[in-house]
């Protein structure tokens, strides 16, 4: 009976105009006359009353007034009031003079006092609402335009309960939706964005609809030009039944979407298979692991030497209501014999290899532990593979092993070699090679916002640095697309787009924290640190059948000569000369 709905909001704003109306008009009468109104004046008192209200209710309803949400009523309302008054009491007065002798006795200043009193009680019964709920709990509801007339808009406006904005105007790109309504509100051609921020007030800002990586960043840099920080999207636009609205983040910003996403593919690859995931709990390897869940993998075998990023990824996925079985094994890739052990007792279809120590300043003063754990590491899970005749191991590999200037690239560009040159037998080995992922553990986003939060100035090593960037799901997915195309010996290369510059990364966290006390700093290139990455190490490559995933051209290595060096790898004691004997194009950089 007490739920809010459209029907029941006209017929209340109806009836409070009529008894405001008649109300207003009576006083007005009153006050004219000093409380002692002539008999005679009262004579046609409901004639005029009642061509006073018809008037306001048809203007009112020209302007939309009944339509629009109690709470919702802003300065913008208030404007349109205004006017509607004006034109009803113009209206009037033209009726008055031209039916004067039928409408007589009555005093003009009656109809003056009657158009104030009205336009206050009016103006203040439709800002009560708010008035009172914003005393109440002390929130600000800001004047806010919503970006994008999508089918969420109505959902968002009409809660009521949990919308802290007040919607004033949408716009939208689509020109077939210009001066259309979305609950009273009007949708503008994006080009009037500057004309509505300021006629309008605009705070904050909604974006209800998905945009592409360079349309989102064209809207943040308009919005930035206006100094509005308060900017929410739309969160989880994949599904239709589970939209929030969240600050709008650099991921965001720098967010790729592939086109060519080919989910039928991947559930074919991965349904109803035993797969094991190596470094589980890192960055990659959880995200692949809940892709996997997502996709019906029949069992998980989760493999990671870290206690607490194991734990964390079993008790997620174990919350998960999905059938996949998930054994959670708790050891080092480097033990060949305790690796052999889970590779013999759950024989799995699919190995999918994340793990790697792949901090470049770490590896760096940490040469052997690096060699070990990602040569020797991922060396032990493809001869297991081919061991146990695992349809398809994947190897997850990185830009940096594209002419290397660090260790950490030089030891993934090795396990590259070896994975296309090994004799694979049955199995399918392929290789995927990407850049930085958004959010990762250790990546620069989370170390700017850290400094960002304590209020520091952003340590950026060098003004011209550039890289790639993905978000960590997009980036997983096209791993399982790519390793589901693949038939062995390809190293798969996911297209990052085009590369951005670090200081432009850190100048807009710097602009959506929205703190201008913060500056940017240059504190130099790292050792093995370069200024930009690369994906390909020749500049011809193959396509496939999707835009988002090529294919790098083989480098042969003869395999017994690439064990040996292998084995002499981790007893020389020149590290760095041998590395680049087995890598020709290692150039190491000491900064």
């Amino acid at each position: 009976m007490f739920t809010p709905t459209t029907l029941k909001r006209i017929a209340f704003f109806l009836l409070s105009d009529f008894l405001i109306s008649f109300f207003t008009l009576y006083f007005a009468y009153n006050l004219r006359f000093n409380f002692q109104i002539p008999i005679n004046f009262l004579d046609n008192f409901f004639v005029i009353f009642s061509i006073l209200f018809v008037l306001k209710v048809s203007v009112f309803i020209n302007f939309r007034l009944y339509r629009t949400a109690w709470r919702f009523f802003s300065l913008y309302e208030v404007k349109k009031i205004i006017y509607a008054h004006l034109i009803v009491y113009v209206v009037f007065f033209i009726i008055f003079l031209i039916f004067n002798e039928q409408m007589s006795p009555l005093a003009r200043s009656i109809i003056i006092i009657d158009f104030m009193l009205s336009l206050v009680f009016i103006t203040f019964l439709r800002l009560l609402k708010r008035i009172i709920s914003e005393n109440k709990k002390n929130i600000d509801y800001k004047n806010t335009l919503i970006i994008g007339a999508d089918s969420f808009v109505k959902t968002l406006i009409n809660d009521n309960k949990n919308l802290k904005y007040t919607p004033v105007a949408i716009i939208d790109m689509n020109k077939n939706l210009e001066n259309t309504y979305i609950l009273n509100l009007k949708v503008y051609p994006f080009e009037d964005l500057q004309m509505i921020i300021k006629s309008k007030s605009i705070e904050a800002v909604i974006i209800c609809k998905e945009y592409s990586q360079k349309e989102l960043m064209d809207i943040f840099e308009k919005l930035n030009e206006f100094n509005i920080n308060d900017i929410k999207i739309v969160n989880n636009l994949k599904n239709a039944n589970i939209k929030q609205l969240k600050d709008i983040s650099v991921e965001d910003l720098l967010a790729r979407h592939p086109k060519d996403l080919d989910t039928v593919r991947i559930s074919s690859f991965i349904k109803n298979k035993v797969v094991l995931i190596t470094g589980a709990g890192g960055s990659i390897g959880s995200e692949i692991s809940r892709q996997c869940t997502k996709f019906g993998a029949k069992q998980l075998i989760l493999v990671d030497h870290s206690e607490f990023n194991l734990y964390t990824i079993t008790e997620e996925l174990k919350a998960d209501p999905k059938d996949t079985n998930v054994i959670s094994v708790m050891q080092t890739v480097r033990n060949f014999g305790f690796i052999e052990n889970t590779f013999a007792k759950y024989k799995p279809q699919i190995v999918i290899h994340a793990a790697a120590y792949k901090h470049v300043p770490l590896v760096e003063e940490n040469i052997l532990e690096g060699i070990s754990n990602n040569i020797i590491g991922t060396k032990n899970c493809i001869d297991l593979s081919i061991k146990y005749e695992v349809e398809k191991f994947v190897l997850i590999s990185t830009d940096k092993a594209v002419r290397p200037t660090n260790v950490m690239g030089t030891t993934k560009r090795i396990c590259e070699l070896y994975a296309q040159n090994v004799i694979s037998n049955k199995t399918e080995i392929v290789a995927v090679r990407f850049g930085n992922v958004l959010g990762s553990s250790g990546s620069v986003i989370p170390k700017f916002k850290s400094q960002i939060e304590a209020g520091k100035n952003i340590t950026v090593t060098h003004p011209d640095i550039t890289r790639y960037f993905m978000l960590i799901p997009e980036a997983c997915e096209l791993v399982l697309q790519a390793a589901s195309i693949g038939k062995g010996g390809e190293i798969f290369i996911l297209d990052m787009g085009e590369p951005i510059r670090i200081v432009d990364l850190a100048q807009k966290m710097i602009d959506l924290s929205g703190k201008t006390d913060i500056q940017i700093e240059f504190c130099g290139l790292r050792t093995g640190e370069k200024l930009y990455e690369e994906l390909l190490i020749e500049d011809s490559d193959k396509k496939t059948d999707y835009e988002s995933i090529t294919v790098a051209g083989k480098t042969d290595y003869d395999i017994e000569k690439l064990n040996k060096d292998i084995e002499d790898l981790l007893f020389c004691e020149n590290k760095l000369s041998k590395l680049k004997d087995i890598v020709p194009e290692f150039n190491h950089q000491v900064n």
